[in-house]
């Protein structure tokens, strides 16, 4: 939310093994090494298409990979290569959407070891091993991908040697040789920038394996609030009415996806609560997921908490939550972690609240005020299995729930900052940032069972994975 060995096809009918090592998967940059590779043409032929113009928010290289070979071939073992100049920016990059789906797609940037006029870095595109086989003549169906600036910087994809501009609204997929495609490290398809086919370097890059099913895992890799990728995952920005805290006052202003060097994967959701002490001068923000199918398993999310204001007078009673809640109905259903440095509601801070509902109408649930501050990264798990709901701080059991203050039902997943009241006036704001989100649908699973399954999903260049079951 990890890798295997095999055989592919090289040539019209020889087999060898597979190459390992190679470039690793993750968000960082990386070098390409210098092994230089024979060419295999014939196998592969790569189609592509700008989702945007020169000048845009996000590059959006959408991608065809066709079987032209005489045989099926294992997608894993095959990975695409955009080239682009990064105009002395970093970058990051998501899958929007996918026929064989984005839970299969691998990405990394990747910083060419001999740079040229248009091209710098390069994103490489990959397959999981549950991406399964490409049969002869056939094509993936679209791969929309994204690459783009953390914090919205416009990029200028005039200069980047992959790009071609689309030639209107409802412009085709073409085959595309300023794009190259690998078999296990062999190019087979396209020119690398500066480099003729034969010379192209390239190696076999570690095939990320099948995800568990019934996991979901994003790392929160976005352009912005309004990045199609956001909805596409299952991801809400709340606008509408309604409470908690400031009534009518959420906003997607306070939603970004910025750079952080502290945090895994370097990129995080950034959710900022800002007042001026007044209802007009205030803004709310939240994260919540689509869907509220969400049920017993284990829910784990590495957060960053605030004790002070990120700009401001420190004082207000702000609440930094990570929740799962259902619709209000019979079998209602809630599982809180909601922190306040500065308490709230007539009580002191800091505090972090641990609470499971029974019902939100006569306001039944059962709390434990843990009296300390929580203030920087923490991972916080919740595991409901067994008739008990479990909630931990870094592995550190907090409180324990079971009979009627157990999830009777799916909830929604949800992360955001407000405020409790308005205790004064002048300009503030209050931070909260999500590194990452992982959820288990069938199994109560310990931090370090957890952390080793986002390490994978790292390592293996995912940043987002979705194999629960659909309704």
């Amino acid at each position: 939310m990890l890798f295997i060995v095999g055989v592919l096809i090289a040539g019209a009918t020889a087999l060898r093994p597979v190459l390992k090592g190679g470039t690793s998967g993750g968000g960082s940059s990386g070098s390409t090494g210098a092994t230089a590779v024979k060419s295999v043409p014939g196998q592969l032929s790569l189609r592509y298409k700008s989702g945007t113009a020169a000048a845009a928010t996000a590059a959006q290289p959408w991608l065809q990979l066709v079987n032209t070979s005489a045989q099926p071939i294992q997608l894993s073992q095959v990975t695409m290569r955009y080239y682009f100049s990064a105009d002395g920016g970093s970058y990051s990059f998501n899958c929007v959407q996918a026929a064989i789906g984005c839970s299969n797609i691998t990405e990394s940037v990747v910083a060419l070891d001999k740079p040229t006029a248009t091209a710098d870095h390069y994103l490489q595109v990959g397959f999981t091993a549950a991406a399964g086989t490409l049969a002869v003549a056939k094509n993936t169906g679209d791969i929309e991908v994204q690459l783009y600036r953390p914090g919205g910087t416009k990029l200028n994809q005039a200069n980047d040697y992959s790009f071609s501009a689309p030639s209107g609204a409802k412009s085709p997929f073409k085959p595309w040789k300023q794009m190259t495609a690998y078999l296990a490290g062999a190019l087979t398809w396209g020119t690398a920038p500066g480099a003729d086919d034969s010379a192209a370097t390239a190696a076999a890059g570690t095939v990320a394996a099948a995800a568990p099913t019934g996991v979901l895992f994003d790392d929160f890799h976005y352009s912005g609030a309004a990045d199609p990728a956001l909805y596409q995952h299952g991801w809400l920005v709340r606008t509408g009415a309604g409470r908690p805290g400031i009534l009518d006052t959420w906003s997607s202003k306070g939603v970004s996806f910025p750079s952080d060097q502290e945090a895994q994967g370097g990129e995080v959701l950034d959710l900022s609560a800002a007042t001026d002490g007044t209802k007009a001068g205030t803004t709310q923000a939240e994260v919540q997921s689509s869907s509220s199918d969400f049920f017993t398993g284990t829910y784990a999310a590495r957060i960053y908490f605030n004790d002070k204001p990120t700009t401001g007078a420190n004082g207000d009673h702000i609440n930094e939550s990570f929740y799962m809640i259902s619709p209000d109905n019979s079998k209602y259903s809630e599982l809180d972690n909601e922190y306040q440095p500065n308490g709230g509601w007539g009580a002191p801070g800091p505090r972090l609240d641990t609470t499971s509902w029974y019902s939100a109408d006569n306001r039944d649930r059962i709390t434990q005020k843990n009296m300390f501050s929580i203030a920087g990264w923490h991972t916080m798990v919740i595991t409901a299995a067994d008739g008990v709901a479990t909630y931990s701080i870094d592995g550190k059991k907090l409180f324990s729930t079971s009979g009627k203050y157990y999830p009777r039902e799916g909830m929604s997943v949800n992360f955001n900052t407000w405020f409790v009241d308005l205790p004064f006036t002048g300009q503030r704001s209050w931070d909260m940032k999500v590194n990452w989100f992982y959820y288990n649908s069938k199994d109560a699973l310990s931090l370090d069972q957890v952390q080793q399954q986002v390490d994978g999903f790292y390592k293996g260049g995912t940043n987002y994975v979705d194999t629960l079951a659909k309704p």
